[in-house]
C-alpha cells in the first residue's frame, strides 16, 4: 500500500504545532482529488479544515467559542416584536416588520428618532420612498452609527441603491436633507453629496446602463398587454392630446397623495421615459418601457407605477358609478 501523502498548507514551524501545516491525503481527508487517479490536483474543503488539523496532530479540539453568540440587537428580538413597534409607536406594519428585522431590539432605539407623519395613521415614520419601507429615522440613526455621506446612507446603511436605483435617485435629496440637518452640512457641501450620490448611482449602479438598455430593447408585448397600456396611457391622458405632459404627471401624483412634488423631481421622472427627449411622453415610449421592464432590462420606474394607480382608481370608479341605490341596498 502506497504511503500517505502530505501536503504543505503554511510554513513548517517548530513544536508540535508544526504537523498544522500537514494534512494526510487519506480517504476523509479535507483533500479531494479534482480527477480520478490523480494524486496532483486536490480540492481544499474548508469546512473540514479545524477538524482535519486535529485529527492529524493528535490535538483537542475545543468546541466553538462563537456558536450561538448573539450579536447586538438579537437579545431582546423575537417573531412578534414588530407588533410592539405598531402599538407603542403607531408605526405602519410594513415598516415596523423592516426595523424588527433589521435591527432587532434596536429597533426601539430607531423608532424614537421618527418623525410625525402628519395622519392619523401611521403616526410616525415618514417614507423616505413610498415604494420602500425605509423612514426618515433610518437616516438620522445611520448618522449617529457614523455613516459620514449620502453614498454610505444609500448603499451601505439602507442599501436603497442596491435593490432599485431608481427609488434611491427619488429618495436622495430628502436623505441629504436629514443629514444635513444631523450633520450641520452647508448649502455647499449639501450640493457636493447630492452631485456625488447621484454620480455613484449613475455610474456605478447603472442607472445609465438601465436606460440605454430600455431605448435598445424591441418592443415585446402581447395583445391583451398592449392593449391594457394603451387603455392606462389614455387614462393619465384626460384631455386626449395623444401624449402625457408635465401638468398630467402632477395631476396623477396629487391623486395620490403627493401634492407638493418639486420641478425638478416631475421634470426627472419625465426624463426616465421620455426617449426622444420632447418634453412629453408619448404610447410608444411608454410601451417600450413597460416592455423593458416586463424583460427585467428596468427594475421600476415611477411613472409606469402612476399610471398603474391612475388605472386602479379608475376602475373603483367606475365600479361605484355602475352600483345603483337598489343594488346597494340604500334607497327609500
Amino acid at each position: 500500500m502506497d504511503e500517505p501523502t502530505t501536503r504543505e498548507i503554511c510554513s513548517p514551524s517548530s513544536g508540535n504545532t508544526h504537523c498544522a501545516s500537514r494534512i494526510l491525503q487519506t480517504p476523509d481527508s479535507p483533500w479531494s482529488q479534482d480527477r480520478p487517479g490523480s494524486a496532483a490536483h486536490f480540492t481544499w474543503n474548508i469546512f473540514n479544515i479545524p477538524y482535519h488539523i486535529c485529527k492529524a496532530c493528535r490535538l483537542e479540539c475545543m468546541e466553538s467559542k462563537t456558536d450561538g453568540l448573539l450579536i447586538e440587537g438579537a437579545h431582546g428580538w423575537t417573531p412578534t416584536m414588530y407588533i410592539r413597534l405598531v402599538q407603542d409607536f403607531g408605526l405602519e406594519c410594513e415598516v415596523a416588520q423592516h426595523l424588527a428585522n433589521a435591527y432587532g431590539d434596536r429597533a426601539f432605539a430607531v423608532a424614537k428618532l421618527a418623525s410625525l407623519t402628519g395622519k392619523r395613521w401611521p403616526i410616525i415614520g415618514k417614507k423616505m420612498h413610498p415604494e420602500f419601507p425605509y423612514i426618515d429615522a433610518e437616516v438620522r440613526y445611520g448618522v449617529r452609527e457614523y455613516a459620514m455621506t449620502a453614498v454610505d446612507m444609500i448603499a451601505r446603511r439602507l442599501r436603497l441603491a442596491f435593490l432599485n436605483v431608481q427609488a434611491a435617485t427619488e429618495a436622495l435629496p430628502g436623505i441629504v436633507d436629514i443629514m444635513a440637518e444631523e450633520l450641520n452640512w452647508s448649502e455647499a457641501e449639501k450640493k457636493k453629496q447630492l452631485e456625488k450620490a447621484s454620480e455613484f448611482l449613475k455610474n456605478e449602479m447603472g442607472q445609465l446602463v438601465n436606460r440605454a438598455s430600455k431605448d435598445k430593447h424591441p418592443i415585446n408585448l402581447t395583445k391583451e398587454e398592449i392593449q391594457l397600456y394603451i387603455k392606462r396611457f389614455q387614462i393619465i391622458d384626460k384631455d386626449h392630446k395623444g401624449y402625457v405632459s408635465i401638468n398630467d404627471i402632477r395631476r396623477g401624483l396629487k391623486n395620490f397623495g403627493e401634492a407638493d412634488v418639486p420641478g425638478e423631481e416631475l421634470h426627472e421622472i419625465l426624463r426616465e421615459i421620455d426617449t426622444n427627449m420632447n418634453g412629453q411622453v408619448e404610447l410608444d415610449e411608454y410601451l417600450q418601457m413597460m416592455s423593458a421592464i416586463k424583460s427585467g432590462h428596468v427594475a421600476y420606474s415611477r411613472f409606469a407605477r402612476m399610471a398603474e394607480m391612475e388605472h386602479e382608481k379608475h376602475e373603483k370608479d367606475s365600479l361605484t358609478k355602475k352600483i345603483t341605490v337598489e343594488r346597494s341596498g340604500g334607497g327609500l
